[in-house]
């Protein structure tokens, strides 16, 4: 009995200590299962950046060594090495953490915090190109020659890995920016809520879940504008093959809205955020272009002054300032020109034209964002009157808020970037400008200090250049005067037949009155320029350009038509003709018999062959009838016009009487030449 009730106490301590180690089990688990789940976000962050670090430094390294042409590292990798260098610094804060006990997860969750931007900054652009990026391992893998190139790099930089293709690692960065809130939450789950701790945790899987939407929602607009910043170039056959009934009231919806627009009668939506960022950016588009013309007159003009080539010519001199010339002339041409064109080519054209093959992007998504915001408003004002849209109506409302906050967002670092290039290239323009003037003036001075007068004072020089010019003016006068009387008088020299035809061409088209020659010879150098020989005929359409410049003149140089230089022009003289129907002021001097295809330059506008109205229509070209209302011609038969067009008004018709026949032909078949024998048109001397 005795036994029995010592038992009874031992029963009952047994039953106390069971009870409090099942109170302390729960716990422990939680305390043990929270050190866990540190210890996998640490671990697995350690294996995740060696991963990146064999991506970047052995398989990226090792294929850039092959120089496989067809192999796009920069599409493939994108922006690991951003990423690399943002995990480095994550991985040793979290290694850091390990030290503060009791603040580990405290510590934690302030690391993400620093890291969130950054974190979301090199992901989304990754994660935006990893479709890209899979897009371009497939097409490798249909290409024998560079899948076995990669299966070996694979092979010979990361074996204990048995990765079979590069999506091996690509994908490990689009699973781990995925991964954190989940190994944050597991922390959360296993951390009391009464713990200090737990707030900062919470905030923690809050911001890393966001950064994950901010990703995802950054790749949406990525993928809508690269579906329309892409430039099309459609042929007019292409263009009406993509018309429909759906497309041509679409574009009918939005014109009519533009034009409300523009009368006033809608409000426009404003955002004058995005509208100073587009007119940045269309001001660098402009600058862009301008530029681009620019630099293409300079090289032009340039070349235009190293022209004379007197290195090329035999002067037989053998010594003194023209062998000078010639070695200087030389110099310029074989080693500074070729020289400076390279450079101005490697440092500013390439890069010019590669960055306004960048703007080109941009620019078709700022007219696309357009077009969506006339069609968001249209859908807004739908919405306001029959308070819901449909499917696809939401779908484009959607689509503009996407291109308008991607605008938004990019456009300010685009502007920015793209300002300091067009900064750098101007920098090397002038560069290359003050380099070029420093070469060519250092030659010069070589040359001159070689020339008998080289050392001479400059007021002794100057006189001396003066003295010179004085003398040799004289010479030439006197040249001049014993050329005038020995040199017969010039003969009048009759056009060529095809030269004749196109100037009667003229005459018919345009009148006596607007023929001008050529004085010179024209060189086009910007669009719709025309390069004409010295002595050509042309036809004044207009005396002013587009833009109302006075001194580049329209001309009709008898079939193409663009603008030539006012001053390379005279009004057109035939020659001294007696017969009827042309009259010629008395020509005064012998001197100006030879100008006997310019006017006077005194003259500000010289009198030019007054042509009495003797014409006659003739057929152009021969013509079969083919109905009883039309009548046949042969080329160079002669009409008379009884009515320009037809009964109904249209003038590509004409009514005519052919011996004695009427009937209709077509108008573009007549032409209006002089009645009398072509006269002697001059040819320049």
């Amino acid at each position: 009995m005795a036994n029995a009730h010592r038992a009874e106490p031992h029963a009952e301590d047994a039953a106390e200590t069971e009870e409090a180690i099942y109170e302390v089990i729960p716990c422990d688990r939680m305390e043990l299962s929270q050190r866990l789940a540190v210890e996998e976000l640490i671990t697995t962050e350690a294996s995740y950046v060696h991963n990146i670090q064999l991506c970047v430094s052995d398989i990226r390294a090792h294929l850039q060594k092959k120089q496989l042409p067809d192999l796009d590292l920069e599409g493939l990798f994108s922006n690991t090495d951003d990423i690399l260098h943002v995990s480095r610094r994550f991985l040793k804060g979290l290694e850091a953490t390990a030290t503060q006990e009791h603040e580990q997860l405290l510590c934690i969750s302030a690391l993400f915090q620093e890291f969130k931007e950054e974190m979301e900054n090199v992901y989304k652009i990754y994660c935006a190109s990893y479709e890209h990026a899979l897009l371009l391992v497939e097409s490798y893998r249909k290409d024998p020659r560079l899948q076995e190139e990669i299966l070996k790099t694979l092979n010979a930089t990361v074996p204990h890995t048995g990765a079979s293709d590069l999506s091996f690692f690509l994908v490990m960065p689009v699973q781990r920016i995925t991964k954190y809130p989940l190994l944050l939450g597991k922390i959360l789950e296993n951390t009391p809520a009464s713990a200090s701790a737990y707030p900062a945790l919470q905030a923690a899987v809050r911001i890393m879940t966001q950064v994950n939407t901010n990703i995802n929602e950054y790749k949406r607009r990525r993928e809508v504008a690269t579906k329309y910043n892409k430039a099309e170039h459609l042929t007019l056959r292409d263009r009406f093959a993509r018309l429909n009934t759906h497309s041509i009231a679409k574009k009918t919806t939005r014109l009519s809205r533009l034009f409300m627009h523009e009368a006033g009668i809608v409000a426009k939506t404003e955002d004058r955020e995005y509208d100073k960022l587009e007119e940045k950016f269309q001001c660098m588009v402009s600058s862009v272009a301008v530029l681009k013309e620019n630099v293409a007159s300079y090289l032009g003009h340039l070349e235009a002054f190293l022209l004379p080539t007197p290195h090329k010519c035999e002067l037989q001199v053998d010594e003194g300032p023209a062998q000078q010339y010639r070695h200087f002339a030389e110099y310029l041409h074989c080693t500074v020109f070729p020289e400076f064109k390279r450079r101005l080519d490697r440092l500013v054209c390439q890069p010019l034209c590669s960055l306004s093959d960048m703007l080109v992007g941009p620019q078709q998504l700022v007219k696309k964002r357009l077009d969506k915001l006339l069609d968001y408003e249209e859908i807004q004002e739908r919405k306001s009157e029959m308070g819901s849209v449909t499917y696809d109506e939401e779908a484009a409302m959607n689509t503009y808020l996407a291109i308008n906050a991607l605008l938004v967002a990019e456009l300010p670092r685009f502007n920015q970037v793209a300002l300091q290039l067009l900064g750098q290239i101007l920098c090397s323009l002038s560069t290359l400008q003050r380099d070029l003037a420093a070469q060519v003036l250092h030659q010069a001075e070589k040359e001159l200090e070689q020339m008998p007068h080289g050392r001479m004072p400059l007021p002794s020089f100057w006189k001396m250049v003066e003295d010179t010019l004085q003398q040799s003016g004289t010479q030439l006068r006197t040249f001049c005067q014993a050329f005038e009387m020995v040199t017969p008088s010039p003969v009048t020299q009759p056009l060529n037949p095809a030269e004749e035809r196109k100037v009667l061409s003229l005459v018919s088209k345009h009148g006596p009155d607007k023929l001008y020659q050529v004085t010179s010879n024209i060189r086009g150098s910007k669009d719709l320029d025309l390069t004409l020989q010295r002595g050509q005929i042309v036809a004044l359409l207009q005396s002013v350009d587009t833009k109302g410049n006075r001194s580049r003149w329209l001309v009709d140089a008898g079939g193409p038509r663009g603008f030539v230089p006012a001053g390379k022009l005279q009004p057109y003289c035939p020659v001294q003709s007696q017969q009827p129907g042309m009259q010629m002021p008395a020509l005064e001097s012998s001197t100006e018999r030879r100008r006997h295809s310019y006017a006077s330059p005194e003259a500000p506008r010289p009198q030019v062959a007054t042509f009495t109205p003797a014409f006659q229509v003739v057929a152009g070209f021969s013509f079969a009838a083919r109905s009883p209302q039309e009548v046949s011609l042969q080329a160079g038969q002669p009409v008379v016009v009884l009515e320009p067009h037809d009964k109904k008004g249209s003038k590509e018709w004409s009514l005519v009487d052919v011996n004695g026949q009427r009937g209709y032909v077509p108008s573009s078949y007549l032409v209006t030449v002089p009645v009398q024998e072509p006269m002697g048109w001059s040819l320049p001397v």
